[in-house]
């Protein structure tokens, strides 16, 4: 049996539409992430997705990279664990918090510990969760709104989850640590 074997595309081998993308982020970012290019094999998906995860949210950057990294743990996405280690180290979480994000059991701050419960029972669950998970997070002071916006964050986080595991893309970011 072959493995389908998943090739990273040039700036010159996807459409003139996700060219224009990649001269953005490029712009942006000092570079392409291999997840971005490889979403754009689809002539539509990559404005789609930047669209989804661009969009305005009542979560903040940290927040997002709470989820980011919990979920990524989840779906066992080394990519995306690199990534969100080094953005989550742009967000001021150092090495040690990182670690416990990933682990989803968070003993420096009690307001990520429970969104990092929340959103890591949402990825294994599948949206099935306990009243006393949802509680947690409601008396640690997140609205309802945030809520929808934490499960859109999830979804989020799995779609480049599931590209790299289902790509297996080179990780263009330094490797997140191993969990003990």
């Amino acid at each position: 049996m072959t493995t389908t074997k998943f090739n990273v595309p040039t700036r010159e081998e996807v459409s003139t539409n996700n060219q224009a993308l990649f001269d953005t982020l490029q712009k942006g970012l000092g570079f392409i992430p291999n997840t971005y290019a490889t979403i754009a094999l689809s002539s539509t998906a990559l404005e789609n997705y930047m669209t989804f995860t661009n969009a305005k949210t009542s979560l903040s950057k940290k927040e997002k990279e709470v989820i980011n990294l919990v979920v990524s743990q989840v779906n066992s996405c080394d990519y995306c664990l690199a990534a969100h280690t080094a953005i989550g180290k742009l967000n001021s979480f150092n090495e040690e918090q990182i670690i416990e994000i990933r682990k989803g059991s968070i003993t420096f701050d009690n307001r990520f510990d429970a969104l990092a419960k929340f959103a890591k029972a949402i990825a294994i669950n599948k949206g099935h969760i306990d009243n006393a998970t949802l509680e947690n997070l409601l008396d640690q002071g997140f609205s309802k709104e945030n809520v929808m916006d934490i499960i859109l964050a999830v979804a989020d986080i799995s779609i480049t989850n599931y590209v790299n595991n289902i790509t297996k893309v080179p990780i263009d970011f330094p490797p997140a640590s191993p969990l003990d």
